[in-house]
């Protein structure tokens, strides 16, 4: 089979490679890639690759594709179903023609969305369904019109499902955008107020008439707005945030007695804990929420082709850290 994986740091690295076809192990379903998302965590991934890496290293943490072998313990799914996923860690990618997916955290891809409107959602999705009901532990059920929520880089790919499941959720959702084009979209995702991330949070909070946040969510580099992050969030609130503190203080947090809570999306799978099942749950209902429109896809931009050239441009888009939305890749 024909993979596309990486020799060093720099994406120009990027190669094919023909490899044998990985047989499925107890609980894997081989899948064969018909899409792939590219996300900030492959570009970070290639980043910290060294010349002493053991083979090519093949990225892509988001697939959809059918179902072409089941390993004998296998219940979830048959050959010939359609399914997607953002896979593991620990394993190969999606960069490749077939790719082996534990069936915990895979689902059935959504019926009445095309490809291209499905298969940028999970990695996002499971990563804003975790920060928000597992992290922030949000009861979606519960009336939430009291509580506010800051959502910093709004506009990005799991921002624009944030916004859309605080919204869900009934909170006062402050989503950071900073053109008129991201203001319009994360509004139309459901954000009850924009505020631009290039000027102070504090003010512009304040002018809204919000001294504090119940919640604030960081989803993209926290240092330049740590300060600011400390100064708006209300005591006893919760801070949590998928990306490092370089220069930043977790201790500046402590005399509000703010919990502050790491989410990285691989964790479960990584470890191979019990609750990676959690994630195909959360991946059901995904598919279900696409088909009805309780959920709208994030994908802003679609390269046909799965070959080097359309995975090179689509991870520059990425890299340049202007995106709206997804950039996805189809076979």
């Amino acid at each position: 089979m024909k993979i596309f994986g990486m020799t060093d740091s720099t994406l120009n690295s990027l190669s094919e490679f023909d490899e044998a076809t990985p047989v499925p192990l107890e609980n894997d379903i081989l899948v064969e890639v018909e899409g792939i998302s590219i996300n900030p965590v492959d570009i970070a991934t290639r980043k910290k690759l060294t010349d002493e890496i053991n083979g090519p290293k093949v990225l892509g943490y988001d697939g959809y594709g059918k179902v072409v072998d089941v390993g004998p313990k296998v219940t979830k799914f048959h050959k010939g179903d359609l399914v997607f996923y953002a896979g593991d860690y620990s394993r190969d990618g999606s960069y490749q023609e077939y790719e082996l997916v534990d069936q915990n955290i895979a689902a059935l891809a959504p019926r009445k969305r095309s490809i291209e409107n499905s298969v940028g959602m999970p990695l996002v999705t499971l990563t804003a369904s975790e920060l928000l009901y597992e992290k922030l532990q949000v009861d979606a059920k519960a009336d939430n019109s009291d509580q506010t929520i800051l959502i910093i880089n709004g506009a990005g790919g799991v921002g624009s499902v944030m916004t859309q499941l605080a919204h869900q959720a009934g909170l006062k959702v402050v989503s950071t955008a900073s053109s008129n084009e991201k203001i319009a979209w994360v509004k139309k995702l459901g954000a009850d107020y924009t505020i631009d991330h290039h000027q102070d949070l504090v003010v512009q909070s304040h002018d809204l008439g919000i001294d504090n946040y119940d919640y604030i969510i960081g989803l993209s580099d926290n240092d330049p707005h740590f300060k600011e992050i400390v100064e708006l969030i209300k005591p006893l609130g919760i801070f949590a945030t998928i990306t490092n503190l370089r220069e930043s203080k977790v201790a500046e947090l402590k005399q509000k007695s703010v919990d502050f809570k790491w989410e990285w999306m691989f964790t479960k799978a990584f470890f191979k804990l019990p609750e990676m099942a959690q994630q195909g749950e959360y991946l059901t209902k995904l598919a279900t929420d696409l088909d009805d429109g309780k959920i709208q896809s994030t994908t802003t931009k679609v390269f046909h082709g799965f070959n080097i050239d359309n995975i090179k441009q689509a991870t520059e888009l990425v890299e340049a850290g202007h995106m709206m939305g997804k950039v996805v890749v189809l076979k």
